[in-house]
């Protein structure tokens, strides 16, 4: 019996002799639901917490609280390649309700996955509440329970779960553990917006203009243009605009979105009211960020021993790129190899998980950040700056010009490297712009002709 904030705490044996721990995990999103099946499978005891308690009886899942289920996604491969390894059965699963694996027809290697967020989760949760022994609890999570410093399990609505481990895999601004303090990183608000909408293409026709598989991509002057296309038909439009813009802030507006989607060439191909409609009025997006937190508060020393946090916990990218979901399993990959390695030693799990996500996640947020800003200057009017180093998306562009820089730029496109091997191309992409190049724009309107088409149609 251990004693917890508000009386006695009787449990049994905690973690034995081969490392078996047992694992409190908040949230239940795309992380703690691949963890907390993987480690389940490793014989370890999970409770996996959520507020949310899954697909209505009617199959709708408002998922409130959590924006980002109901925006638009981009799946990478190395998704697909995390399932395969740890829950092969939850990637198909993922296929059988309905995802697509989009393969590269060279090599036969998935390219992308075509898939809205719901039925990815969906998937996902299915799989790993099938499993027998694992608690899939829906609570509110109080607080984390600890003693003389140590995290020893979860307050879920006044009743103790008892763990030796608690992850916190609960989001970009989890408030389970935001008593705890500030822990060290850097980052924030990027200073874009956006907002999206869902399509389904009519029978028989077919998508509109793609740049990858999965997606196609636009710079105009003043904002930025997406299409990511889901599984049978459904797609979302995405708009991204300065977050101060307050003109282009009512694109949140159905009637206003729908004249931006007409006067926008490719935006107007996919949107034709001939070849889609929509299923669903405007989402309007929060706050972008891209920040990094590591494991310890700014003295160095962690919260709670026998706390860590994962996921957008730790690295929250803009979804310019559709990394989150990927870096956010490339983390839970990882944290199951730093406790296959240490097991009960839960002091070394955090510390070599802390070392590998500054080495590898924070890299990516930094790349992100040098973007974001460097795209917002342009939008105000800034030339490329020639005296600092390139923001990755520059350097991509470059490869339009050069096309030694796109033959190396395949390893980060992937995402099977990270930022720094875009390092190296630093001068050949630079060589470009001296010539006086500049990326062009698509063909639409301006930021300042769309601000106008916007407000006359409200």
């Amino acid at each position: 019996m251990r004693n917890g904030p508000c009386g006695p705490w009787t449990s049994s044996a905690g973690s034995d002799s081969v490392g078996r721990v047992r694992v409190a995990i908040i949230g239940a999103g795309p992380t703690g639901l691949f963890l907390g099946g993987a480690l389940h499978r490793r014989g370890h005891a999970v409770t996996i917490v959520d507020r949310d308690g899954g697909p209505e009886p009617d199959g709708s899942w408002p998922r409130k609280g959590v924006m980002q289920f109901h925006h638009a996604h981009v799946f990478r491969p190395p998704i697909a390649d995390a399932l395969a390894r740890e829950l092969p059965e939850g990637l198909h699963r993922w296929v059988d309700v309905g995802a697509e694996l989009v393969k590269n027809p060279g090599t036969g290697e998935v390219a992308g996955i075509r898939s809205q967020r719901s039925t990815f989760d969906r998937a996902l949760r299915e799989v790993v509440a099938a499993q027998p022994g694992l608690t899939l609890l829906t609570g509110h999570v109080r607080a984390v329970w600890r003693v003389d410093g140590v995290a020893i399990g979860l307050d879920v609505d006044g009743t103790p779960v008892p763990a030796e481990l608690v992850i916190d895999a609960s989001g970009r601004s989890s408030r389970v553990t935001r008593d705890l303090g500030e822990r060290e990183g850097f980052g924030g608000d990027c200073g874009l917006a956006y907002v999206d909408r869902l399509y389904r293409l009519r029978p028989g026709a077919d998508p509109g203009p793609l740049t990858s598989p999965v997606f196609w991509t636009g710079d105009f002057r003043g904002y930025q243009v997406y299409v990511f296309l889901h599984e049978q038909g459904i797609f979302s439009t995405i708009i991204m605009r300065h977050g101060r813009d307050a003109e282009l802030k009512l694109l949140r507006h159905d009637a206003a979105y729908d004249a931006a989607c007409a006067a926008i060439p490719p935006l107007a191909e996919w949107t034709d009211p001939t070849r889609a409609e929509p299923i669903a009025s405007v989402f309007p997006g929060g706050s972008l960020l891209n920040h990094y937190r590591g494991q310890r508060s700014a003295d160095g020393r962690p919260p709670l021993r026998g706390l860590v946090s994962v996921g957008d916990a730790v690295a929250t990218t803009t979804p310019s790129f559709g990394r989150g979901v990927s870096l956010a399993l490339m983390q839970a990959e990882r944290l199951l190899a730093d406790i296959d390695q240490h097991g009960a030693d839960l002091d070394a799990v955090r510390d070599s998980f802390d070392g590998w996500c500054a080495g590898e996640m924070a890299p990516w947020v930094r790349d992100h950040i040098e973007m974001d800003t460097g795209r917002a200057a342009r939008w105000a009017g800034a030339d490329v700056d020639l005296s600092a180093p390139l923001p990755s998306d520059l350097v991509m562009a470059a490869a339009q010009q050069d096309p030694t820089i796109a033959a190396r730029l395949g390893p980060y496109l992937a995402m099977e490297a990270g930022p720094a091997t875009v390092a190296p191309l630093q001068e050949a992409a630079r060589r470009v712009y001296e010539t006086g190049w500049r990326p062009p724009y698509a063909e639409g309107p301006s930021r300042d002709e769309l601000a106008r088409i916007v407000s006359s149609a409200l």
